[in-house]
């Protein structure tokens, strides 16, 4: 496999209302084991949320969209409170499933969850100091992506970060031999895999996004989209 264009009409197993229940929460409760080695957000919190968190003089919120199970958010809200921050966290996301991932896990204080579209809260009005997604953008189709993009535009006061993968060929050797520690039973090395295989590359991801918009490869296998409203722009 050359990974060498977007298979951006592949589906993932999870994705089918009508996987099987049982594996799809165990891959749910599991991708906390998996974003917390390949996600990389403690390197992305200290170079990009502390820095915009830092800059408010009173408490702030953390929009997370398409939030699955809900662990990236709890891992923000509890390193951005450790540094003394003052932070209120919410998820969203319109699968059920995932949602009652997310209500069923380990509260957090300061943390809610809820079932929505990110369009949902831009019609009720709706502000946050920072939006972030993980691994989203490369489920998305053109008008999909447009849309999260100017919804999280209208929703970020300060700062928006979309995390994914960076589509390579080591990237995909590397995860479908680690995987397997944490995968058996579960969506976790197939959809991951293909995953992959839906993700943008450095260049793809560049040309794909608008004006005021930036690409940032912050470790070898991640890709970011950047967005900094005016007032806060370095």
């Amino acid at each position: 496999m050359t990974l060498s264009t977007r298979e951006a009409l592949l589906s993932e197993l999870m994705d089918d209302p009508e996987c099987d229940p049982i594996r799809l929460r165990r891959t749910l409760r599991r991708f906390r084991l998996v974003n917390g080695v390949v996600s990389r957000w403690g390197r992305v919190y200290r170079s990009h949320l502390r820095p915009a968190l830092a800059a408010l003089d009173r408490p702030a919120s953390i929009l997370d969209v398409g939030c699955g199970g809900g662990d990236v958010l709890r891992r923000l809200v509890r390193l951005a409170r450790r540094d003394g921050f003052a932070v209120k966290g919410l998820g969203i996301d319109p699968d059920p499933r995932a949602h009652d991932a997310a209500q069923q896990a380990a509260p957090l204080h300061a943390v809610a969850f809820r079932r929505a579209y990110s369009r949902d809260l831009v019609a009720e009005g709706a502000r946050f100091d920072v939006v972030v997604s993980n691994h989203l953008l490369h489920h998305l189709d053109d008008r999909q992506f447009d849309g999260l993009l100017d919804d999280s535009e209208a929703l970020a006061t300060h700062l928006c970060v979309h995390s994914d993968i960076a589509r390579s060929r080591v990237a995909y050797a590397a995860f479908s031999l680690g995987a397997a520690l944490v995968a058996p039973g579960s969506f976790i090395r197939a959809d991951g895999l293909r995953s992959i295989r839906r993700s943008y590359t450095l260049e793809e991801l560049e040309a794909r996004l608008p004006h005021g918009w930036r690409a940032e490869r912050p470790t070898a296998f991640r890709l970011l989209a950047v967005h900094r409203s005016e007032a806060v722009s370095p």
